[in-house]
């Protein structure tokens, strides 16, 4: 809340944030970095807020805020519990590490697993060795449980996953079983936590991911400590989706499609403004991947159409592709004082389902599973029930 002036704008629609007034030797030290610095101190949030807490005092401690326990196991424990390449069919070799090293911290697994929206059961099929019983697998999609069935059978793996769409109203789950979750969406862990504590799950265990991936405009917290706390966040999915805005794992490719996209879309957005005499941002809805080998001017045009603005017949092209250039400059810069809260955000989000799970009657840990070079998404919260407390009764979707 204290600092929100700088997180909940986004540069990226709103060309000069007002705290860049309010803190001019701040907006200074942003816009002289390079490159190559933006590209360390956006990977190394720390020692932005080191240099920024000349003028922010309140970041001074912003390393120890962020600090969260070491989950990961030992790499030996790791290498142990990730599914050998040969039997990772169909498998990315980060998510078959992903899956490895999630799993090695969740050792050892007392219950039968349940593992929540698996797709083709990559995860189940690592957890398979590791905990007694078959490994139960929900998955909406057809296509996806009749490829992971079919994995399953032909590698001899104790899996078996059904057809479920986990937010249906009325699912039942089996009181035994231990609910697991690596990088559900949105409202899909939400549910997990949900119908999971209400079922009375012996052990909750997930990685969540895309918090803003959800039905409701602003995000309700989910424990009662949060909902009444007198400081309570109003988050709407954009604030949510800041949490996962961290690219340290993606191709070099997808990088530099990220960027020439951006770079459009900043353009277009001076075009517009310009075109309508309205100082404001237009938000254009996402374009068709052709659109991407015909160049900046059918973008323009295509984003015109959308938003129903007729286009002069002499445009400059050249000019608003390179305003965008600089304009993304610009957002990058002023972005990286805005990514100091990712990191908060999350943690933020993740402790309100920590302190709901513990409202609920469990034992709760959180902590790291891996590094974020690995995967930024590398929370895991995991909640044991306590002995003889009974499910939950609380009126969650």
């Amino acid at each position: 809340m204290q600092h929100r002036e700088f997180w909940q704008p986004a540069p990226f629609m709103t060309p000069e944030p007002a705290w860049a007034e309010r803190y001019p030797q701040l907006a200074t030290l942003v816009a002289e970095l390079s490159d190559d610095d933006c590209n360390r101190l956006d990977e190394c949030p720390e020692v932005l807020a080191e240099r920024a807490s000349r003028w922010l005092p309140s970041l001074a401690d912003y390393s120890e805020r962020v600090e969260l326990p070491e989950l990961s196991p030992s790499p030996g424990h790791i290498a142990a519990a990730t599914l050998p390449e040969i039997r990772a069919t169909d498998m990315p070799g980060r998510k078959r590490q992903q899956a490895g090293a999630f799993a090695a911290a969740l050792v050892p697994l007392t219950e039968p697993a349940l593992d929540w929206c698996c797709g083709k059961g990559h995860l189940s099929r690592t957890l398979a060795p590791l905990c007694p019983g078959e490994v139960q697998g929900l998955e909406w999609n057809p296509e996806l449980v009749a490829d992971g069935n079919r994995l399953a059978r032909h590698f001899g793996d104790r899996v078996s996953i059904r057809c479920q769409d986990v937010m249906a109203p009325g699912l039942a789950l089996a009181s035994d079983r231990h609910g697991i979750a690596l990088h559900a969406c949105g409202d899909l862990h939400r549910r997990l936590l949900a119908q999971g504590s209400r079922s009375g799950l012996p052990r909750l265990s997930l990685s969540p991911c895309c918090y803003h991936l959800t039905d409701q405009q602003t995000y309700r917290p989910l424990s009662a400590r949060a909902q009444a706390h007198p400081d309570g966040l109003e988050l709407d999915r954009n604030d949510l989706r800041l949490a996962v805005q961290e690219t340290v794992t993606a191709p070099a490719r997808v990088r530099e499609h990220t960027r020439i996209v951006s770079q459009w879309r900043l353009g277009f957005d001076g075009l517009q403004r310009e075109l309508r005499g309205q100082d404001t941002y237009l938000p254009v809805p996402p374009h068709p991947a052709r659109l991407m080998s015909q160049g900046f001017p059918a973008f323009c045009r295509w984003a015109a159409n959308k938003k129903r603005l007729t286009l002069p017949d002499h445009i400059n092209f050249d000019a608003w592709l390179a305003f965008g250039e600089r304009r993304l400059e610009r957002v990058r810069r002023y972005e990286l004082v805005r990514h100091l809260f990712r990191r908060p955000l999350e943690l933020w989000v993740v402790r309100d389902y920590a302190v709901f799970l513990e409202e609920q009657g469990y034992r709760v840990r959180l902590g790291a599973f891996c590094q974020r070079s690995l995967t930024p998404r590398n929370l895991l919260l995991d909640a044991v029930r306590v002995c003889g407390t009974p499910p939950a009764r609380h009126s969650r979707p």
